[in-house]
């Protein structure tokens, strides 16, 4: 996969200077829009999570400065001669990716997040060499391949988490038949930015889904405004041990450390628990829960272009969207400290559209 080595194109951004979780205004070079490539003016991106993890470098790899954001929705305002799928004024995302070799087998298998040489939307270094900056920016240059379309009937501010937080759960959901089991029975563990919207997906259909949660205080919430069915809190053993073996499946959305044994038993026999979130600790894994009921730990990393532009049609067919609340680009670093908290309800959105004007 090939891209134009000329950068001259200058952008206006909010970029992590260091290690501190903070942004300021940076101004940065982008490439010309090339024959394979669509330029998109950037109207909200998503805050997720991973932008601080990357923003602090938890993971030992940032390059800073570091422009974040990886759920990302705007307008196309240029293609380039080879494009055929988009022009200009059409709505558009962009999620965790932005190049892959396309020549592996998972490319050809249209498994393009498996790729040994995917490069990530922001943090990634570009086969020009160029290093890839995220849509806490006005615009973006991004190959066709990595571009989706989004439903008009999605609004594109509460789109733009679909395109991390929505195909991260969509995925495995896909993979391991719950989208198409109607009437199984589903956990989702923690309700936060993912796990709300698994909620969604598995309530849209047809699946009988439980939220688990250690706080109490989130059963009227996950109730009567997500419609969940059943709610357990994973602290009161006397809870869990009255749902032993209740569950098909589990989408496990905890990011931090934790022990998978108390919520494989409430795995029924052949059931799968899928972990989506990536503490920053080992898992606790004892043996017993997992062989004596030949249940299937599985992992998954986000999901292909295909598979997010399907999950997007859906979406737009069933109406569902992210719970957001919009920040403007002023208010970056107070959402930022409270992501930090988790003191959102469900995603933070950039409305990056207001203040750009």
């Amino acid at each position: 996969m090939e891209v134009t080595a000329k950068h001259t194109q200058t952008v206006a951004g909010w970029a992590a200077m260091d290690e501190s979780g903070k942004v300021d205004p940076f101004i940065f070079k982008i490439r010309e829009n090339g024959v394979d490539d669509v330029t998109i003016k950037v109207l909200y991106c998503g805050m997720c999570h991973t932008d601080l993890h990357f923003m602090k470098n938890h993971f030992d790899i940032t390059m800073y400065p570091v422009v974040p954001g990886h759920e990302i929705t705007g307008v196309v305002t240029k293609v380039g001669a080879n494009v055929s799928g988009f022009k200009a004024g059409d709505r558009v995302g962009v999620g965790c990716i932005v190049e892959a070799c396309l020549a592996c087998d998972h490319c050809c298998r249209s498994e393009e997040n498996y790729c040994d040489k995917l490069v990530l939307t922001y943090n990634g270094i570009l086969s020009d060499g160029s290093i890839t900056y995220g849509g806490y920016s006005e615009m973006l240059v991004v190959h066709q391949k990595f571009v989706a379309r989004i439903p008009d009937a999605l609004p594109l501010d509460a789109a733009a988490p679909l395109l991390c937080a929505g195909i991260t759960v969509y995925s495995p959901m896909k993979r391991h038949g719950m989208l198409t089991k109607s009437g199984g029975s589903l956990g989702v563990v923690g309700l936060g930015g993912l796990g709300h919207i698994a909620v969604k997906f598995g309530k849209a259909f047809g699946l009988r889904v439980t939220v688990v949660s250690t706080s109490p205080a989130k059963e009227k919430e996950a109730r009567e405004v997500l419609n969940a069915d059943d709610f357990i809190v994973s602290t009161d053993r006397k809870q869990m041990q009255a749902k032993m073996k209740s569950l098909d499946y589990i989408i496990d959305t905890i990011p931090a450390k934790h022990s998978l044994g108390p919520l494989l038993e409430l795995l029924k026999v052949s059931g799968v628990l899928a972990l989506v979130a990536a503490p920053d600790q080992p898992i606790e894994l004892p043996s017993f829960p997992l062989i004596f009921g030949r249940r299937t730990i599985s992992g998954s990393i986000t999901g292909s272009m295909k598979e997010t532009q399907e999950m997007l049609d859906l979406c737009g067919e069933h109406n569902i969207t992210c719970d957001i609340e919009l920040v403007s680009t002023d208010g970056i670093n107070e959402a930022l400290s409270r992501l930090a908290r988790n003191d959102v309800r469900y995603r933070f959105v950039i409305d990056i559209a207001r203040d750009s004007n």
